[in-house]
Order: C-alpha cells, then sequence, then structure tokens
C-alpha cells in the first residue's frame, strides 16, 4: 500500500515524512545533517566549513581514527547486545546501567585480586564485568518473564539505580585515598588490557570486532537465534510451537545485559585504568540509535558504531574550528538521534497500516 492510500488526504506526510515513512536510516542522517546546516547558517556560520572540519576533525588525522575507534568499541558491544534482544521485540533500556554494573564488578575484581597473572586476571575481568551487566539485566527479564511487568520500565529504573550505586562506591567504599576526585584506586598492572603494536588502540578492539560475525551466526545459523527471532514475530505462535518464551527471554536479556557489562569493563581496563564516576558519556543510550540505524544486523551495527564514534569526534574539532558554541554540536547530535529514531516508528507504523 503506497503512503496515499495509507493516509487520509488530510494526514499524508510532508515530502520529509515520506522519505522517514520509507524507514532508510541513512536517509534519516541525511535530514538531520540537512537540518543541522540549516541552524548553523541560522547563527552566521558556513554550513560547508561547518561540516569540513567535522570530516576532517573525524577521519583527517591517524588521531582523530584512533579515537573513533576507541569510542566506537563500547557502542558496537552493547549495540550487538541489544540487536539480539530488539529481534526478539525484548526492549531492552537499561544497557547504560549494565555498563555500569559491569565496569563496577570488573573494577571489583582486579583490586580483589591484584597479584593475579595477566593470563588469568584478563579472562577473570573479562568473565566479571559480563557477570555484572548479565545478572544486572536479569532482573527487568525475570520480571517480565514471570510478572509481566514492562521491560522498557524496569530496566531504565535500574540504569539509575546503578550510576547512583556507583557514585556511592567511588565516594565512599572504593575512593582512592590520595585523590580528591570520586574515582577508585588505579587497577594493577596486569588488568591493563594490552595495546596493539604502533597504536593507542587496545585489545578490546579485537575482542569487539570477533564478536560482530559470532552474533550473526548466533541470530540467523543456529537454533538458539531461530527460537529468538520466531518469539519476536509471534510470542504466541512460538508457545503454540513448544518454545519456552520466558526462557528465551531471560536467555537474550542475560547475553545483551553481559555485552554491555563487557563493555563497562573495556572502560575501565582499557581506557581509564580506575572506576570513575562518570564512565559513560551515555554508550548505553547511544547504543540504542546505533542498533536501529544498523537495522538489527551485527555487520550494520559495526558501521553504525563507528559512525556515531566519528561524529562525537567530528563534532568537537567543528566546535574548536568554527566556533559553534558546545550546545549547537550536541544540537546535531541529538537531530541525527531524533531522526532515526523517527524513521524506525516511522517504518513499524507503515508496516502496520500495510499489513
Amino acid at each position: 500500500m503506497s503512503d496515499r492510500a495509507a493516509f487520509p488526504s488530510a494526514h499524508r506526510p510532508s515530502p520529509a515524512m515520506s522519505v522517514l515513512l520509507k524507514g532508510s536510516p541513512v536517509l534519516a542522517v541525511i535530514l538531520a545533517l540537512l537540518l543541522g546546516a540549516l541552524i548553523i547558517a541560522a547563527v552566521g556560520v558556513s554550513p560547508l566549513a561547518a561540516y569540513q572540519s567535522m570530516v576532517k576533525g573525524a577521519f583527517g588525522s591517524p588521531r582523530a581514527l584512533t579515537q573513533a575507534g576507541l569510542r566506537a568499541v563500547p557502542l558496537l558491544l552493547i549495540s550487538l547486545g541489544l540487536t539480539l534482544a530488539f529481534r526478539s521485540r525484548i526492549w531492552n533500556i537499561g544497557a547504560e546501567g549494565q555498563l555500569y554494573m559491569g565496569a563496577w564488578v570488573a573494577t571489583l575484581f582486579a583490586l580483589s585480586f591484584p597479584n593475579l597473572p595477566p593470563a588469568l586476571m584478563l579472562p577473570g575481568l573479562l568473565l566479571a564485568g559480563f557477570a555484572g551487566g548479565a545478572l544486572w539485566g536479569l532482573v527487568p527479564a525475570l520480571l517480565r518473564a514471570y510478572l509481566g511487568a514492562n521491560e522498557i520500565v524496569t530496566s531504565l529504573l535500574l540504569n539509575y539505580v546503578a550510576i547512583f550505586w556507583v557514585s556511592y562506591q567511588v565516594r565512599l567504599p572504593m575512593k582512592d585515598p590520595t585523590s580528591f576526585l570520586p574515582q577508585s584506586a588505579v587497577l594493577p598492572a596486569p588488568a591493563s588490557l594490552p595495546v596493539l603494536p604502533g597504536t593507542r588502540l587496545h585489545i578490546g578492539v579485537i575482542l569487539a570486532l570477533l564478536l560482530v560475525p559470532l552474533i550473526a551466526f548466533i541470530l540467523w545459523k543456529t537454533p538458539l537465534g531461530y527460537r529468538l527471532r520466531v518469539v519476536g514475530s509471534n510470542p504466541d505462535a512460538a508457545r503454540f510451537a513448544g518454545i519456552d518464551v520466558p526462557r528465551h527471554i531471560i536467555i537474550v536479556m542475560v547475553i545483551s545485559g553481559g555485552l554491555a557489562g563487557a563493555a563497562g569493563m573495556i572502560e575501565v581496563a582499557g581506557v581509564h585504568h580506575r572506576l570513575i564516576q562518570d564512565i559513560s558519556p551515555g554508550y548505553g543510550f547511544t547504543a540504542i540509535v546505533v542498533a536501529l540505524l544498523g537495522q538489527l544486523n551485527p555487520f550494520g551495527a559495526l558501521l553504525a558504531s563507528y559512525f556515531f564514534a566519528s561524529l562525537v569526534i567530528g563534532a568537537d574539532s567543528m566546535q574548536r574550528v568554527v566556533g559553534l558554541p558546545v550546545a549547537l554540536t550536541e544540537v546535531i547530535q541529538a537531530l541525527v538521534v531524533l531522526f532515526v529514531l523517527a524513521s524506525e516508528a516511522f517504518r513499524r507504523h507503515r508496516s502496520r497500516v500495510v499489513g
């Protein structure tokens, strides 16, 4: 059914909305940047110069590429977990809190066993981070699976519990006594992720890249992935086919939360080398848009995560070079997020109307 048939004439979407209705996140990003150009021009700055500085800042030097790569790692890890969850129609909005809990548990492990050799410390850190995030994802999963509680609400609220818990930890029990800042002591040397030769990139980059084909294989080539997709497409049919829906809700939330927790561990062990109060600049929320921009495809998430990381790096450069206010660069980033979300919402609405 066409847009003309799907909408009465009085409520027919504008041309811009028609583009969004096609459900293309790439077109949504282009529209967001075009609207951003109008806003930039309105404050007396050349949009062409602004976007040139953004592209140069994001891709114009090895340092910029490295910074984008480091920022893309947590986005990719979290968005891979969210891809599994969203494919199953499990709306995990708690990845931010799961990241914080993974970072906290990993830090606790490292500080509790400072003399472990790297061969034991690094796998232990990964398991600790995964377990912290997985357990935090298990809570809304159990509430959804057995009590019917809305996982959007429960997982969202648990974000703030985790963030405030970590804030308490780095201000009192785990606070570094030699520092005035809310942060833990520096992790022991064996707990630092090795750096790739000749770069500032840590091995967390390799882990994230290896997980892309693994998650794709699980999703499309395994019985588990098939059952998860069936649960997402029609839970009633899944139950009729003998699939244990509550069990699969728990599985997907544990995996999704665990990957977010692993991202928290990587931020601690590979970037900050200690637990800090604001360990995440909102990776858990941005990863939702990354997963949608990637069309809930692991390889799409790989491209989208690097795009969003580059967008942040480029926006910082745009602010420095052409003198745009910080708030305006954040507005442009927010426009991309809103347009991608709007594209996905209209796509789902259109599919229901057509169906």
